[in-house]
């Protein structure tokens, strides 16, 4: 027998070893149970995908922040972003869960506190998803859940860029993950009291869950803590602060409209009926519209394409669709995303008459999110109402308010709680350890004067100390003649 047919034969033997066994055992199980069982891991598996796509979202606002932020503050962002997604990460476990998926009752969930310490989850919504043990399908809801969370508090901070002291995100991330945001997501995602108004508000995937949650914590530290330095001049009227890198903040964006196909086809929790994919579609379709709302909306103000407006309208839109895309058909998707991207150039522009906001997110998020939300009870189509069994069809379908004033109730609910529970916790924090950082520091810029180190070190430090960095700075490259560098002096002129 020659090798290669010996290497044959014993593979075959090897394959029919592994494939028997399973094979018998195959036939002792009923194929409904196969089947389930099947499904079940497929939806794991999805489940958990999405969940990283949402996590990947955190580079969008790392980078979406860094472009509108000037220079001095580029490395802050990143240090920001890195502490706020584990603060959240460890308040999530201790008590965020529980609170927001752990029991029935209509304020807060009351089990499953420090996750899979020895206990189970007691008559919520996810158990009905579930079961009421730590299992792997379980864990990947408590993670998929967690990363919204994370999403929401990343939203908070994009209002308070450039002058808030790093020890606020500590402190008020435990606060928002542990009580704030879980509040809200029981409310309305874990058959809250916001679930028995009407027959529900309806909410696919976070427009005031996360996204409106997310800009009333940052409306309520704008208010406390005030303009950028240099934002409104003696007359009152504001000032351009541009941001530095205007292809970071694209990227940001793009990575964010990615992210969103986590955020919300993976709120469907399941590929089995094939949901997910239409509501790709459905999300896709509002922030393509998004953009061009906004494109045409600050051409005609301004006579300008202003990139990052059009970026905000890509942004709005996705916020906007987030609660109506399991709910809406396709044809509604443009329209939602369109208004979307005319309200945030509006918003934007108005707002800043009056509050500093660096990047946008009480329009992007805030207005957008209000907006998502009531454009269920106008949208909402009958077939989707029906199965997801929340909520009634919406007003360009039943002829009736009803839905659109259970939409409103839920915004009004939510705003009002976050906003109150954030304004307490930042004054707090304010008559405490302070919120804003000394004129000098936010003059020098964060990055320096916090972290100890420039996020630009070839910009700011002065060229004498550069020896060891191993770059020239930009004002002064070296002269290069075919193969042979010119040294240059390091000595500053007079």
């Amino acid at each position: 027998m020659s090798r290669s047919l010996a290497v044959r034969v014993l593979a075959l033997a090897a394959l029919t070893a592994l494939v028997l066994p399973t094979a018998a055992f195959a036939q002792d199980v009923p194929i409904e149970d196969q089947v389930a069982d099947l499904t079940s891991r497929v939806d794991t598996t999805w489940v958990i995908v999405a969940a990283v796509l949402v996590m990947f979202m955190q580079a969008g606002f790392a980078f979406l922040e860094i472009g509108f932020v000037r220079g001095k503050n580029a490395g802050s962002v990143i240090a920001k972003i890195l502490t706020n997604f584990s603060i959240s990460s460890i308040g999530w476990w201790i008590a965020g869960f529980a609170i927001a998926f752990g029991g029935g009752a209509k304020i807060a969930g009351d089990s499953g506190f420090l996750f899979g310490y020895g206990d189970t989850i007691n008559e919520s919504f996810a158990q009905g998803l579930y079961g009421d043990t730590v299992n792997g399908p379980f864990s990947a809801f408590f993670f998929f859940q967690f990363v919204f969370c994370a999403v929401s508090l990343a939203i908070v901070w994009g209002t308070t860029l450039e002058r808030i002291k790093f020890i606020v995100y500590p402190i008020y991330g435990l606060v928002f993950s542990m009580l704030i945001y879980p509040l809200i997501a029981h409310w309305i995602f874990g058959g809250g009291i916001l679930s028995t108004v009407g027959n529900g508000v309806q909410d696919f995937a976070g427009s005031t869950v996360v996204h409106l949650t997310g800009a009333t914590g940052a409306l309520a530290a704008l208010l406390l803590l005030g303009p950028r330095k240099g934002k409104y001049g003696p007359d009152g009227k504001p000032r351009a602060i541009p941001g530095h890198n205007m292809p970071l903040f694209g990227l940001g964006v793009l990575i964010l409209w990615l992210g969103w196909f986590g955020f919300n086809p993976g709120s469907t929790l399941g590929t089995g009926d094939g949901r997910f994919a239409e509501v790709v579609i459905v999300t896709n379709l509002a922030a393509a519209a998004g953009v061009i709302g906004a494109a045409v909306t600050i051409y005609l103000k301004q006579g300008k394409l202003d990139v990052g407006m059009c970026g905000n309208g890509a942004i709005a839109a996705l916020v906007a669709i987030t609660a109506p895309s399991g709910y809406v058909e396709f044809w509604a998707a443009p329209i939602i995303g369109v208004v979307a991207g005319v309200l945030v150039v509006v918003c934007v522009l108005a707002i800043d008459k009056k509050l500093d906001d660096p990047v946008g997110a009480l329009s992007a998020h805030g207005v957008a999110g209000i907006w998502g939300t009531l454009a269920c009870g106008i949208f909402t189509s009958p077939r989707l109402a029906e199965f997801n069994a929340i909520g009634d069809a919406g007003l360009v379908y039943s002829g009736s308010f009803k839905q659109l004033g259970v939409q409103f109730v839920g915004v009004a609910a939510a705003f009002t709680a976050v906003f109150v529970l954030s304004y307490i916790t930042f004054a707090i924090i304010k008559a405490t350890v302070g919120l804003r950082v000394e004129d000098e520091m936010e003059e020098a810029g964060l990055d320096i004067t916090e972290r100890g180190m420039y996020g630009y070190p070839e910009q700011f430090i002065p060229e004498p100390e550069l020896v060891g960095y191993g770059a020239f700075p930009a004002s002064r490259p070296p002269v290069v003649t075919g193969h042979t560098p010119i040294p240059t002096t390091t000595e500053v002129p007079a």
